[in-house]
This record gives structure tokens, sequence and C-alpha cells, in this order.
């Protein structure tokens, strides 16, 4: 067979230098074709040169919507941002009760926060853990939301800690274990929750990441993460019990974390956020997540802070 050229989502943003949420966009509207390896969209050469071909004008100037950093959102679309299989439930619901469309950016908390305040995201999941007051998600959203109203509502909780091989062959047991000088490491990506948790905890412990080894490596899923640990490519990694569960790892729990949602506060977004206290405060809502296991709803839908 020959070796057709494709593309990733990120690659065909670049090329046509817009964000990756326009190229969601216009997959989501059946414009660019795509096909799937695995979790990942890839987009054929020969289809990207026909759209670009089929959209060139000599007369008309390049839309609005073909500028970087001024995409046009159709009002009905929403951006929800994070990796959770939760965030799948709850698109799932807002679309069904409601006339939003729903598009996921599986990035992470922090990258997420950042698309917020730059217009590209409409919901983002959150769970930033801050070393030094021992809270999640508010302090960051303090600093980077700046100016901006918003409500922060609780989506669930659920045990982060460490995946480790079967039968924990470290004894692994606390945060400054990590100092064992044969244990190998695999990180996330930065901007994501479990690296900024992972960071804190060594800055709280006084453990410098240049001990660490393998700490330059990383993955950008929890699911990848616990699977570098099951395929023996490293002894520990950061994340969440779910994903040791479903790869068939040991998991260390060490902290509860609460995975929240933040939704900017406007005229344009007060349906928006009915529609979502709505959802999470739903009985057939929960007992999907409950369904699911190791996630704990007792505070979802509640409102965690709200600006006025």
């Amino acid at each position: 067979m020959s070796k057709e050229l494709s593309y990733t989502i990120e690659e065909v943003a670049q090329l046509l230098k817009v964000s990756k949420l326009t190229i969601y966009d216009l997959v989501k509207k059946g414009e660019l074709p795509v096909f799937r390896v695995g979790r990942q969209m890839r987009m054929d050469a020969k289809d990207l040169e026909l759209y670009i071909n089929n959209h060139k004008s000599s007369t008309s100037p390049a839309p609005v919507a073909e500028l970087p950093g001024n995409e046009v959102k159709d009002s009905l679309n929403l951006v929800i941002s994070g990796q959770d299989m939760v965030l799948d439930i709850l698109g799932q619901h807002i679309q069904k009760h409601s006339s939003y469309k729903t598009l996921r950016s599986n990035t992470g908390s922090l990258s997420g926060l950042i698309s917020m305040y730059n217009g590209d995201a409409d919901i983002v999941s959150l769970h930033m853990f801050d070393g030094d007051t021992g809270e999640y998600n508010l302090p960051y959203i303090k600093k980077i939301l700046v100016g901006y109203p918003y409500i922060l509502l609780n989506l669930v909780s659920r045990k982060a800690g460490l995946y480790v091989k079967k039968g924990n062959p470290f004894g692994l047991t606390n945060w400054t274990d990590l100092r064992h000088k044969d244990l190998a490491i695999i990180n996330r990506e930065r901007g994501s929750g479990a690296r900024i948790l992972l960071d804190e905890q060594l800055r709280i412990h006084r453990i410098s990441s240049k001990d660490l080894k393998g700490y330059e490596n990383e993955e950008t899923n929890h699911l990848s993460v616990a699977s570098a640990v099951s395929a023996g490519k490293a002894d520990v990694g950061v994340g969440i019990e779910k994903a040791a569960k479903i790869v068939g790892v040991d998991f260390v729990p060490l902290i509860t974390e609460r995975y929240d949602l933040v939704i900017l506060k406007s005229p344009k977004n007060e349906e928006l956020i009915n529609v979502v206290k709505r959802i999470l405060s739903s009985n057939p809502f929960q007992a999907e997540i409950k369904a699911l296991g190791d996630y704990d709803i007792s505070h979802t839908g509640s409102i965690i802070y709200e600006t006025y």
C-alpha cells in the first residue's frame, strides 16, 4: 500500500494559521473529512488540498474566521475543554437537553483556562492543586481570569496519586518516596493538572525535578501514563484512579482532588450556565457518573465560587 501523507489536527491548524478549535468546528460541520488512528484524528493531505482549492477566491478578502485569534464561533457551538470521560457524558446531556452543539478540546487544565481567557473555550474543566493554600482551582482562576466574571461548579471529586507496577515493587506510599534514586518516572505535559500536582508536591517536599529520572519524558493523558508504567517504560506516574483500573496497574492514592467546571458569566452565557447547573444536579446525569465508579458525586453541581 502506498504511503499517503496525512496531518494531525494541530498540524492542520498550523498550516492554515488558525486555532485548533476552528479546525474541530470544520470537522464537526463535515467540511473537513478526517479518519481516526486510535484516539487521534488525522486528515489526508489530498483532502486538505481539496478544501483549500474549493475555498480560494481571487476577489473576496479572507474572512475574519481565517485570521488567527479572531475566529468567529457559531453561538450554538460550545467548546468543552478537558480530558475526563465525564466531560463526554456532560456534552451528550447538553446536546440532548438544549440547542447547543458540543465540541471537545482535549487540553490540560491550565491550557484550557488560558484558552477561556482568549475567548476560545466555553466550559473549562480544572483540577489544579495549589501547594501554598492546599486548595484546588480557585487560586489559579483568580490569577488568570482577571477582569472576567465567572462561576465555578463542582463536576466530581476523584482520587489522584501514583501509578505503579503490579505489587508496587518499590513500596511507594507517599510523595517523598519519589526520591528513590533507581526510580524512573513518566511525566505529563506542562499545563496539565497532573503535572501541576507533581510539581507542587516536589516543591512542598523540597525535591528537585533534576533528581527524578525520566522527569522530561511526557505523555498527554492519564491512560498513556498508566500504560507506560504497565509496559515497563517507567516505574511510576501521576494520575487518577480510574485510569489505573482501566489499564490494570496498581494505584497509590495520595490526594482527593476536586474536578470543577468554570464558565464565564455574561448575558450570552446565562442560558448555558442554567443548562449546565440543571444537568449537574439531575438524577439521570449523576446516576450515569456513579455507574462509572471511582467518582465522588456528593458535591456535583454545587457552586464552589461565583463572582458578582
